[in-house]
């Protein structure tokens, strides 16, 4: 893979939504701590998380994740 970095616009959604870390994660079954590292990109979601995290929103994934170049500097 060409050093790509998953993106993701999960906080801008719970913004829009008014939701918290912790009411997203409780709403479609993971931890406040999932939601946090998936938001910063420590964590790669599954494929399952990503999905119901779209499927909540009702928009499609790649409104909320998407790839990036990283630059090799």
């Amino acid at each position: 893979m060409n050093d790509v970095k998953l993106e993701n616009r999960i906080r801008v959604f719970r913004a829009e939504h008014r939701l918290s870390q912790g009411e997203l994660a409780k709403r479609i079954g993971v931890s406040r701590k999932t939601i946090s590292t998936i938001e910063v990109g420590r964590f790669v979601p599954s494929t399952i998380i990503a999905l119901l995290i779209a499927r909540y929103f009702r928009v499609p994934v790649e409104q909320i994740f998407y790839l990036t170049e990283a630059s090799s500097q």
